[in-house]
């Protein structure tokens, strides 16, 4: 399948990165090269564009189609690790974090990312490391899934859904763990989902199993820190938990004080590194939720580095 991914935010993220020629940019989740395409033809061959991506399929892709720019950069990777995946002395003048899974993932059904369609249950974003959905889902504890569940997807079964899991074990493809939801979930309630029963659950395993979420707020911070004064940082988000992470790590950057709020005067010593920018929540547009359903839970936040 040709790896497609209508690039979210597009406009917005342009107008807040700002690439002008010559700058030095990193996207770190590279997905089908949609915003890395539109930032190299601002930067031009004068300029740096690190794209990373831990899927090597989507690195391949976008590879494909980002050949004709000298300034382009394919590094496979995590983006959590970019300190350590930029080249040594490297200093960007932005960034750029679209998170969550990509439209070929979803639409190519033996990543396993799909309720739709039955396959092997991998969900792995990087299928050259890790374990597997089907893994994850057969050793771990019940209490574990529970929390996942809940945690990861707002599942108010949870508790239920990761009973049956356990009764049913082992789950080896996407439909095994789609009946185990169906046959938690009460058929009135099912009727009255306005989504896939599923979705909540697939998408709770899908961040489990990538770890999505732990090594998130520190890499908001190694980010930051590779940027230059007056870059900016754009993350662009799919589920509250992110958000959130993403909305109290930018402003922490913007008062990092931790002094008692009566205190007189500041004793802690922690400056700020960066400033909130766009007045907190970007969202899409009517006419981008017209033209790409998906956009509809995607939210960006960006911050300047001070």
């Amino acid at each position: 399948m040709e790896f497609k991914h209508e690039p979210v935010l597009l406009k917005e993220v342009l107008e807040w990165l700002n690439p002008g020629p010559g700058g030095v940019f990193a996207d770190g989740t590279l997905g089908g090269g949609g915003h890395s395409e539109r930032i190299l033809q601002r930067i031009g061959d004068d300029g740096a564009l690190y794209g990373i991506d831990r899927d090597e399929d989507a690195l391949r892709a976008a590879t494909g189609r980002l050949q004709g720019f000298p300034a382009f950069h394919a590094i496979h990777g995590n983006f959590h690790d970019i300190k350590a995946l930029l080249p040594e002395g490297v200093q960007l003048n932005g960034g750029l974090l679209d998170l969550g899974v990509s439209s070929y993932q979803l639409d190519t059904p033996e990543r396993g990312f799909s309720y739709h369609e039955d396959a092997p249950l991998d969900m792995r974003m990087d299928r050259s490391a890790g374990i597997t959905a089907a893994e994850w889902l057969n050793t771990m504890p019940e209490k574990v899934i529970t929390a996942a569940l809940y945690d990861y997807g707002d599942e108010k079964w949870a508790a239920r859904i990761a009973k049956m899991i356990v009764e049913r074990r082992p789950l080896a493809t996407t439909q095994d763990l789609v009946s185990c939801v169906d046959a938690a979930i009460p058929k009135a309630v099912r009727r009255k989902d306005d989504g896939h029963p599923a979705r909540r659950t697939f998408q709770a395993v899908r961040i489990a199993v990538n770890d999505e979420i732990a090594p998130l707020e520190q890499a908001l911070d190694d980010w930051m820190d590779c940027i230059a004064p007056g870059g900016r940082l754009c993350v662009i988000t799919f589920h509250s938990i992110e958000d959130r992470i993403v909305k109290h790590a930018f402003r922490r950057m913007q008062n990092p004080c931790v002094c008692p709020p009566q205190a007189p005067i500041c004793t802690c010593g922690k400056k700020p590194v960066a400033k909130v920018m766009g007045g907190g929540a970007i969202r899409p547009g009517k006419e981008e939720l017209a033209f790409n359903p998906r956009s509809h839970s995607a939210t960006l936040r960006v911050a300047q580095k001070l």
